[in-house]
């Protein structure tokens, strides 16, 4: 006999703010859902310090703790949350077939991916080292925190330069290193970097160490070198944006789904719809724009009573 495997309404896969929003909406409708929390329990969020944007922590709040804050949220109404790794997906027929760290396989009548997209980054240790001191990929999440001093960003295409003139209407000054000598972004974005007067773009240059340490003063300075003649120039700054892309989390369904040139999963519009009849996509697996904490719980309400309609519709 083959073995009898569990059967779940709502599984999610992924536990960020798209995540756990999915499962609050999903367990407030006696869905059962089941969260398998991956790699980074919490998402990106977790490696956060302050979060000041998010309507309802009107004194802030650190990234870790709100992501917390989430999980109590959906457990308090029967979210199951468990440790693990989904490590394969089958979406061939309903139910569908889910393996969970190449061992335990469940059958789902629905499927919620929130695996989210993970910031790109330079591979400098000193990245790790003062990332929430100073160091961030998001000018939209913590530009504020920079009001009035002067940062770095590093990258030279389309993020990269509404990253750098954003944050050009709160700080002193950006200095915009690009490592080649031009910039892949559109020519409308660059026309408005360099129409941006506090904006200086220092084209072959790249960041050779990021200066200060973790506490209260974190980043205080850049060293750049330039890649034509090897000269290096310090330059004073209290913050630091990577802004050389995302890469989606989506490998898994490379098989299923359909996506993007850049890796994010298409859904029909106004929905969380995949092509998959049964299979839901919410935050920045599919969202390649926005980005944002609110927006990723957004779509995970919009998943979770999409799944719920799904499973009134196929009973």
């Amino acid at each position: 006999m083959g073995e009898k495997l569990e059967e779940i309404d709502v599984l999610i896969i992924g536990s960020g703010p798209a995540g756990y929003t999915a499962a609050i909406y999903a367990a407030r409708a006696d869905l059962k859902p089941v969260v398998i929390q991956g790699m980074q329990p919490g998402g990106q969020l977790t490696t956060t310090t302050d979060v000041d944007n998010y309507p309802g922590y009107p004194e802030g709040v650190q990234g870790p703790k709100m992501m917390e804050d989430f999980k109590a949220q959906a457990e308090r109404f029967g979210t199951d949350t468990r440790w693990g790794v989904v490590t394969k997906v089958d979406f061939s027929s309903r139910p569908f077939k889910i393996e969970v760290d190449e061992k335990d396989n469940l059958l789902a009548k629905t499927v919620i991916i929130s695996t989210g997209a993970s910031a790109k980054w330079l591979g400098i240790e000193d990245e790790k080292r003062l990332n929430g001191f100073g160091v961030s990929a998001c000018a939209t999440c913590d530009g504020f925190f920079y009001k009035g001093k002067e940062v770095v960003v590093v990258g030279g295409g389309d993020t990269a330069a509404e990253e750098a003139t954003y944050l050009a209407k709160m700080c002193s000054k950006v200095t915009l290193l690009v490592r080649k000598d031009s910039m892949r972004a559109s020519k409308a974005m660059q026309k408005r970097v360099f129409d941006t007067k506090n904006l200086e773009v220092l084209f072959n240059h790249e960041t050779k160490s990021i200066n200060g340490e973790p506490g209260p003063i974190g980043v205080e300075s850049v060293t750049a070198i330039n890649n034509l003649n090897n000269k290096e120039t310090i330059i004073p700054a209290s913050g630091f944006f990577v802004a050389i892309g995302h890469t989606p989390n989506t490998k898994l369904f490379n098989d299923y789904l359909e996506m993007d040139e850049n890796g994010y999963l298409i859904i029909e519009a106004g929905s969380s719809k995949t092509k998959i009849p049964g299979v839901f996509a919410a935050g920045d697996v599919a969202d390649h724009v926005y980005r944002q904490a609110i927006t990723s719980a957004g779509t995970g309400c919009m998943a979770a009573l999409d799944a719920e309609r799904f499973i009134a519709d196929n009973k």
